[in-house]
């Protein structure tokens, strides 16, 4: 490596370790407004770039956006003078690093859909300048780093680990987790070259409690599938169990507890109505699509796909045989109060959530759904969801619940008064467990 390029690397490891390097997130949604809080907490000076002008606008206001991060924090790294937002992209000529955080959703076919890695790349390569780091975060098949954006950034003249340096990062955010956070998770990282390997190291060292360097970006980015794989296909294994034991009477989510007792050899998963979030619906098929390019198929991953993708289905048709079975009324006509609309507990966090499909499901087959969830006020516009956009939720109300045919749990809160629920409701179906320490009515509820 040529002397001018050993001084940029090291006047950037330099910058990273006395922290006067300067910082750009880009995308500034759950993952790149809590990195960027990360870096500004540990001393950095970053600037968050987003094309939503409402984000920059609040955050500088010292306002959040994400119920998980209180306005407070973002307030309080704005006073600092630690932290800004921007819409304008040529202020990354300014920076030392650059952290790519924007979203990588499938198209309607499944397949990866990269148009926001490709268009920051664009965005990027106008303001791109020597010794400068880029990492990538956003989750995308191995070889993404270098086959995609590497060239991009690479069409205005400057080299990959030459003049500028390319790395991989693969995020971790679990929101609303309280016991983990950006800067506690061990942070995976790989290089387009060692040079650029050793300062992603030094940049998210100063940050994170463990830096985990790997041999390359593709490694780097099949961590990633691999962690979220893992995870969808027990969670796949926990619903097919619960579709058998339940066949035979068994309690799935006892059997589960039961198991868990033992200390090796088993990690619990539980079963649900569905998968939600941006990354476990989603990244194992970006490896299902990268594996069809080298002639394999991965059969394992699209049957754990198949079998989550039907649990909406499936929790719905428990739904109507328990109308059935009480009332005879069947779904046709019934009103039906949904519990939770976030993908998870205690976040108000609705992407890929599986209850937006079960709401439709449900009137599809003739039912009135409304919901209720103390994080989700209004249901925004999402794609795949549009003529959801704008509903409410309606108000706890226990003296309302008997005006409905069933309440179903699809979100398993925990500031949810589930004794309530049980106690002024005609019929229960839970898709989450999540009355489990209900005491009294308990024939109300059925487990789906």
């Amino acid at each position: 490596m040529a002397n001018n390029e050993n001084n940029s690397k090291e006047k950037l490891q330099q910058g990273f370790a006395d922290r006067a390097a300067r910082i750009g997130v880009i995308g500034l949604g759950y993952v790149g407004l809590p990195l960027a809080e990360a870096f500004a907490l540990a001393g950095f000076s970053v600037t968050g770039f987003d094309v939503d002008e409402a984000k920059p606008r609040l955050l500088n206001e010292g306002r959040s956006y994400l119920r998980h991060i209180a306005g407070e924090r973002i307030s309080a790294i704005v006073q600092a003078g630690k932290f800004s937002a921007t819409t304008n992209f040529p202020d990354l000529a300014t920076m030392d690093a650059i952290v790519i955080c924007v979203p990588t959703p499938l198209t309607r076919h499944r397949e990866p859909d990269l148009k926001y890695i490709i268009a920051t790349g664009a965005a990027i390569v106008p303001h791109l300048k020597s010794g400068q780091l880029v990492v990538l975060e956003s989750t995308t098949w191995p070889g993404t780093t270098t086959e995609i954006l590497k060239p991009i950034l690479e069409s205005g003249g400057l080299r990959s680990d030459h003049d500028f340096y390319l790395a991989y990062s693969p995020e971790r955010e679990d929101p609303g987790n309280p016991d983990y956070g950006a800067s506690t998770i061990p942070k995976v990282v790989g290089g387009d070259g060692e040079a650029a390997a050793e300062l992603a190291v030094a940049l998210y060292g100063q940050v994170m409690g463990q830096v985990v360097p790997v041999s390359s970006t593709a490694t780097a980015e099949a961590v990633k599938l691999t962690e979220n794989i893992f995870r969808a296909v027990n969670i796949a294994l926990a619903n097919e169990l619960k579709l058998v034991y339940d066949q035979m009477g068994i309690d799935v989510w006892e059997v589960v507890d039961a198991a868990k007792t033992k200390p090796f050899g088993y990690m619990p998963f539980y079963p649900g109505p569905g998968l939600g979030g941006h990354c476990i619906p989603i990244d194992p098929f970006y490896l299902t699509w990268k594996a069809r390019e080298h002639g394999l198929s991965t059969r394992f991953i699209e049957l754990a796909g198949e079998i989550n993708t039907d649990m909406p289905r499936h929790v719905v048709r428990r739904l109507s045989e328990a109308l059935d079975a009480r009332s005879g009324k069947g779904l046709n006509g019934a009103r039906i109060l949904l519990v939770g609309l976030a993908y998870k507990k205690n976040i108000d966090d609705i992407r890929e959530s599986p209850a937006l499909a079960i709401i439709e499901l449900l009137e599809a087959r003739g039912a009135s759904v409304e919901y209720y969830d103390p994080f989700v006020a209004e249901i925004p516009t999402t794609r795949e969801h549009a003529a959801l956009a704008g509903r409410r939720s309606v108000a706890w109300d226990t003296q309302a619940l008997p005006s409905y045919d069933a309440a179903f749990v699809c979100t398993d809160h925990d500031d949810v008064d589930y004794a309530g629920l049980v106690a002024h409701s005609r019929l229960v179906v839970d898709t989450r467990n999540a009355t489990r320490n209900v005491t009294e009515y308990r024939e109300r509820i059925v487990k789906a």
